[in-house]
């Protein structure tokens, strides 16, 4: 997950990488463990080959009809001594593991320190909050009215923070799903997948999913993790591959059904679709070479933002900052959507860089071009995932956007086709 000969070749960059999202540093701690792993290693080696040395005079005594009772005794102890050695170099290999499993990835330079989202940057912004005319109203509001959103009895059947949609509006969720994939599919290059729901825990790991965010996600008895998102098996179908750079950049869609225990989540956004255990989103993953990922990040952004625009939302693009971006992510774009309701930005999408965060972790790596006569080593690819976008959130937008004064709302010019034709709900 992290490049261990970087650390060793400047520690002390590796600690202002820690600095600036705010921890401490681990360098020093990392490489006192790992010299004293090394030390043993060598150690092990020795007494390797001295086991060596001694089966082969053993073998000779044997051969020759001599007693070898003596060299046979110091066997025993030499086997008994690496046994020792091994167990406590893998005991520090451990220990490695643990410490360099729980640091999140590097910072881009261009991320700006800050402490958390207060800290966020605004890159520009399309579109205006209009003015509709009249106090608008939360889309939660919106949608019971209309009789089309009950949470009620989706708390009777499941429990806080589920929701059922009824017939225009879950048409209108379905139609939101349909047009973002035609869209990426159609126009943006990705290649459409249905995805497994739940994944093995390697599968989360190899996307930096755990150990990190174990308590904010759903575990079956037999060990399996519904996925929080589809970029879990979008991306780890890439484990263990060695990519030929033409197959590259790869890209891949899915709108998938989402898991999140939303640990923490106590007190916020209790109400309606903004924050819920179970919701759909539309996922984009590219895999890419380090030389193309920076410019892969901004296509993919300006792939979700071109969803945006089609549906007529204003939003805003926000470079987050070193204490709001997230664990996996070396940098991270936000699109924040404007809700009349709440008079409020809020996010609709993220897509983030990860580099070679992932893919060290599932050992994903492409073979460059090389020239005539040379071999070239493989390298790790760089992988990036984007939501685009989140359908509830989408649907959030839409409906309170698009609200009139008598508590319908029109449908977007660009979703009619999806929806039979259909220009108002309501």
């Amino acid at each position: 997950m992290h490049d261990f000969r970087a650390l060793r070749a400047d520690p002390t960059a590796f600690d202002q990488d820690l600095a600036r999202r705010g921890l401490p540093p681990v360098s020093q701690e990392l490489l006192s463990y790992d010299e004293e792993r090394r030390v043993l290693l060598n150690e092990l080696h020795t007494k390797q080959a001295d086991r060596n040395n001694l089966s082969k005079q053993i073998g000779q005594l044997k051969r020759d009809k001599q007693d070898s009772a003596d060299l046979e005794a110091q066997a025993i102890t030499l086997r008994t001594e690496l046994e020792i050695i091994q167990s406590k170099a893998d005991a520090l290999d451990a220990k490695i593991f643990e410490i360099l499993a729980s640091l999140p990835n590097r910072l881009a330079q261009e991320v700006p320190v800050g402490a958390d989202e207060n800290d966020n940057i605004v890159i520009h912004q399309w579109g205006e909050p209009k003015d509709l005319g009249f106090t608008p109203l939360q889309h939660f509001d919106l949608g019971e009215k209309l009789g089309m959103m009950d949470f009620t009895v989706a708390s009777k059947l499941s429990g806080a923070r589920f929701s059922i949609l009824k017939g225009a509006l879950a048409r209108l969720d379905r139609a939101l799903s349909q047009f973002m994939l035609d869209l990426h599919t159609g126009e943006h290059g990705y290649e459409e997948h249905i995805v497994p729901l739940l994944v093995n825990e390697q599968t989360m790991y190899n996307t930096d999913k755990l150990p990190k965010f174990g308590d904010q996600s759903f575990c079956t008895t037999d060990g399996r993790w519904l996925i929080p998102t589809a970029e879990v098996p979008l991306t780890a179908m890439q484990a263990g591959e060695l990519i030929s750079v033409e197959e590259l950049p790869i890209r891949r869609t899915a709108v998938s059904a989402c898991f999140r225990s939303e640990a923490g989540a106590a007190g916020k956004d209790t109400r309606g679709l903004i924050r819920q255990h179970q919701f759909y989103k539309v996922e984009m993953v590219s895999i890419t070479t380090p030389d193309e990922s920076e410019a892969e990040h901004e296509r993919m952004t300006r792939c979700a933002e071109t969803v945006l625009e089609r549906l007529g939302l204003p939003y805003r693009r926000i470079l987050l900052c070193s204490g709001d971006t997230g664990f996996g992510a070396a940098k991270t774009w936000d699109l924040e959507v404007w809700l009349p309701g709440q008079q409020a930005w809020r996010e609709i999408s993220s897509c983030s860089n990860t580099n070679a965060f992932q893919a060290r972790r599932m050992n994903a790596r492409f073979r460059p071009k090389a020239e005539e006569g040379k071999k070239v080593s493989p390298e790790f690819v760089h992988t990036l995932n984007g939501s685009g976008v989140a359908v509830g959130r989408a649907l959030v937008a839409v409906m309170e956007n698009y609200q009139n004064a008598d508590g319908s709302i029109t449908v977007p010019e660009v979703l009619r086709p999806y929806m039979g034709g259909i220009e108002k709900i309501g």
